[in-house]
């Protein structure tokens, strides 16, 4: 029951805050600009077969295929620059520095390496989405009690176990807490991509529906779009509590 009335609060907000946006949407009688939320849930269910069988699967391709990529790739330069000081001071500076790169005037340049291909979103959301994950990783693993790492050493422990037994653990919570910041950011990332070079997609449909002048249209796949998001970050948030249980023993 506690937690039912947490929602009440954040539910109200969202209530009150669809009210007013219909209200003034109303008021201003432009629904190309600006259309109400039930104009929008119309065209919603108006264009389900499309968007849900024709460009929802093409986006959710995209966003799991950047967002493994960036899993494997950043899991595994965090492990490798956690295990090696030449490579922390290689590559942390430059994972750093990618960060100040604007994504949108990197999009164009993958769609002429990649065309229209799906490679060219996945491009987009894989740099995204590779930062989170891997700092994340990498101060997780940095975080790891010294302390404790030389009992373990006086004990026998090989690096191996070390590794497996202090710092994954120590990293975990440090992993789940970006991949929760990438699993948004992936949505983002393959609306980009879509929206600048696409054949396929909700990024794509709704920049169709803006040169149409259908802003509900346009609307339509945004929704579908943070659905997404949401769905995921509470699907990383079930995976963190059930494989983190060890946790509330402490």
């Amino acid at each position: 029951m506690s937690k039912l009335r947490d929602l009440y609060a954040p539910s109200l907000l969202i209530v009150i805050g669809l009210i007013i946006w219909e209200l003034i949407a109303r008021a201003i009688g432009m629904s190309f600009i600006l259309p109400s939320p039930i104009e929008i849930s119309r065209k919603l269910w108006e264009l389900k077969g499309i968007l849900f069988f024709g460009h929802l699967p093409a986006t959710l391709g995209v966003i799991l295929t950047g967002l493994s990529l960036s899993i494997i790739l950043g899991v595994g330069l965090a492990i490798w620059m956690n295990t090696s000081k030449i490579a922390e001071k290689t590559f942390y500076p430059i994972i750093i520095s990618s960060q100040t790169i604007p994504i949108i005037a990197l999009a164009p340049i993958f769609v002429l390496w990649f065309g229209y291909s799906i490679w060219s979103k996945v491009a987009v959301t894989l740099l995204i989405t590779f930062f989170p994950i891997t700092v994340s990783t990498f101060d997780g693993l940095k975080s790891s009690s010294k302390e404790m790492r030389d009992l373990l050493l006086t004990m026998g422990a090989s690096k191996k176990e070390i590794f497996l037994k202090l710092q994954v653990p120590s990293a975990l919570p440090y992993f789940y807490s970006g991949l929760k910041v990438a699993v948004t950011l992936s949505v983002i990332g393959a609306a980009i991509g879509e929206w600048l070079g696409a054949q396929a997609g909700l990024g794509y449909f709704s920049r169709r529906m803006m040169t149409q002048f259908d802003g509900a249209g346009v609307f339509a796949p945004i929704v579908l779009l943070s659905a997404i998001g949401i769905v995921l970050f509470l699907l990383v948030a079930l995976l963190e509590k059930f494989t983190l249980k060890w946790r509330k023993t402490i």
